[in-house]
């Protein structure tokens, strides 16, 4: 296991492994991930590896500042997708867009109340895209920055959302025919 250090260094600092980012280190990972696995087990970590190409140390442990952080990049993430789906875009191929400084800014002033409610302005924004290359979310290129295959976590979370609350729109709707039932049924029983 060559790259036990590095791989382990870059989990441990809450970073992400992207396999279109660092295809070396992604080919060493997958070539020995059962033993990467069972070492950082038995160190106390829960290495994950997702097959759409990133992997990254699992905790439920977050401190206060990390939970700022994750919620802040949610937002970013969201406005990002939400612009982009007005737009046309085809969502599962975030991986190709580019994202410059004055696209961002047109973003924010979309979703400026949502942003400035969170203290995020449009230096916020860059800084907060620093931040998401930092964790492994995103590359910086000379003419902007590319969201890399991790934020599939974050829409993963987005769907479980909308998926839970298209239920619970369901289960309303659901309600009054139940309630129109219970109606019957007692009409039927007097």
């Amino acid at each position: 296991m060559p790259a036990l250090a590095e791989l382990f260094r870059l989990f441990l600092s809450g970073k992400h492994l992207n396999r279109m980012a660092e295809p070396a280190l992604w080919a060493e990972l997958e070539q020995h991930e059962p033993a990467y696995a069972g070492l950082f087990a038995a160190l106390g970590f829960e290495l994950r590896v997702d097959a759409r190409g990133f992997a990254w140390f699992h905790s439920t442990d977050a401190s206060s500042n990390i939970g700022k952080i994750s919620r802040q990049l949610a937002l970013l993430f969201m406005v990002i997708f939400d612009a982009q789906a007005n737009a046309g875009k085809a969502l599962q191929r975030f991986t190709d867009w580019l994202i410059d400084r004055e696209w961002l800014a047109e973003v924010h002033e979309q979703q400026k109340d949502l942003l400035d409610a969170e203290g995020l302005s449009p230096d916020g924004l860059i800084d907060l895209l620093g931040r998401a290359c930092t964790l492994g979310f995103a590359v910086a290129e000379p003419a902007g920055w590319r969201l890399l295959p991790a934020v599939c976590r974050y829409l993963d979370h987005f769907e479980g959302l909308a998926a839970a609350s298209r239920d619970d729109d369901n289960e309303a709707d659901a309600a009054p025919e139940e309630s129109g039932d219970d109606v019957l049924n007692d009409e039927e029983s007097d």
